[in-house]
């Protein structure tokens, strides 16, 4: 599958022919080719791609939308789950086999004090006995030929592995990598417990293609069909050290203990892509950030009726900062969108919210608007100390100030600040 996405986008697609290493290396030429899709030929053998997600463009022309059309999209797809269809045949099962090393693998250390190799676009699958099947991203650091420790924050797959240990047993999961984006968008959604990323990815699909997404059995586990690797894998009651490692804002995460994982069998299609996700890159903040962005715009959408965009930026890591567009139809309308964006999304450090003139996909834009329609004494917000984002490195114990800036025209001075038009 990811072979005929990299054709879709042949002309933007950088080809690096010569072997490169997965020490670093690769690293070089991620960071070098921030915005354009790149596919490694020779990573110890295996190709390997990697910020094929990396805009908002290649995204939405995919999905063959509007970029500004993605919020939207998404939130559709989200209150609007849909079934998945059960097929029996998949590319991966041309290939399995459980003699393999994950050391042989293409797995990345993409910086020097990273604890080991990550499995970063690493996607879990696991179902409970009520057949509720869950999917969601997961870090993995490689230990050795056959386990890992992947990072589990207190979520979902979480409490699922929580259960199991407390009956002294091990999670079953399906791990898989190399997948199309509407299945990477819906495993970073946050729905209720009960409602399955696979029937939101199957709700984009429809949408965007006009079929439903196709899962395969694999014992006992769905799997969509389009993944490039799986693996079958069990979650122990076992720690060990996880970390350090690089999140979304650049800046290392702590060494924590986290539960072991052992991979006992792989499978993939024929001349697969292993899909390397660069921590910090502009994919990472694409397949992160986006899901947020139909959760805020509900919750501005409740205190004022007329929300034309949210967008995430990637200054703020698609994570801390936010632009919003709105209507004003009262004073004061700019400072509930504010809070309520903070109610949307909670990590949220810093937003600014503008008028519907302003294109705030562009930066230029946004800072114009700031610096005609804002004044501090009088359009700006802080909230100190509230609880904000772990991955904020200059919080305190999980504590931020927020701040928000209502850069919104007044509504019986409007004239006052339009811009000059020919």
């Amino acid at each position: 599958m990811l072979r005929e996405i990299l054709t879709q986008f042949q002309d933007e697609v950088i080809l690096i022919e010569e072997p490169v290493s997965k020490k670093f290396e690769i690293s070089h030429y991620i960071l070098q080719y921030k915005d354009r899709p790149i596919l490694f030929k020779d990573v110890d053998g295996w190709e390997v791609t990697s910020n094929v997600w990396s805009t908002r463009d290649r995204i939405a022309k995919y999905l063959g939308i509007k970029k500004e059309e993605i919020t939207h999209f998404m939130m559709n797809a989200m209150d609007n789950p849909k079934p998945y269809i059960s097929v029996e045949k998949a590319g991966f099962f041309e290939n399995s086999t459980r003699d393999f090393s994950l050391k042989e693998l293409p797995i990345p250390q993409y910086f020097p004090k990273d604890g080991g190799p990550y499995f970063t676009s690493a996607i879990y699958i696991a179902k409970d006995d009520n057949d509720f099947v869950n999917l969601s991203y997961h870090r993995t650091m490689v230990r050795d030929e056959k386990s890992a420790t992947v990072r589990l924050v207190p979520r979902h797959l979480y409490a699922m592995w929580k259960e199991k240990v407390e009956h002294g047993e091990e999670l079953d999961v399906r791990i898989i990598v190399g997948n199309p984006i509407h299945i990477l968008l819906a495993a970073a959604t946050s729905p209720p417990y009960g409602v399955s990323e696979l029937n939101i990815a199957s709700s984009m699909s429809e949408m965007a293609f006009g079929k439903a997404l196709e899962v395969v059995n694999v014992n006992g586990i769905p799997v969509p069909a389009e993944s490039e690797f799986v693996f079958e894998a069990k979650i122990l009651p076992e720690l060990d050290k996880e970390g350090p490692f690089v999140d979304i804002t650049g800046t290392y995460d702590i060494v924590r203990e986290q539960p072991v994982v052992v991979f006992e069998k792989m499978y993939h299609v024929d001349k697969p892509i292993f899909h390397a996700l660069f921590s910090s890159g502009y994919e990472h903040y694409m397949l992160m950030g986006l899901p947020k962005e139909p959760q805020i715009y509900k919750s501005v959408k409740q205190v004022v009726p007329k929300v034309h965009g949210v967008r995430l930026t990637e200054g703020g890591c698609m994570w801390l900062h936010a632009v919003i567009s709105i209507t004003k139809q009262h004073e004061g309308d700019g400072k509930n969108a504010i809070l309520a964006a903070f109610t949307g999304h909670p990590s949220l450090k810093h937003v600014a919210v503008v008028d519907e003139d302003i294109n705030i996909y562009d930066d230029r834009e946004v800072e114009w608007a700031i610096a005609t329609r804002f004044q501090a004494d009088k359009d700006l917000i802080v909230i100190p100390k509230t609880r904000g984002s772990s991955l904020d490195s200059s919080g305190e114990k999980g504590f931020t100030t927020k701040w928000g800036i209502d850069a919104t025209k007044p509504l019986n001075r409007k004239e006052e600040f339009e811009r000059a038009k020919i």
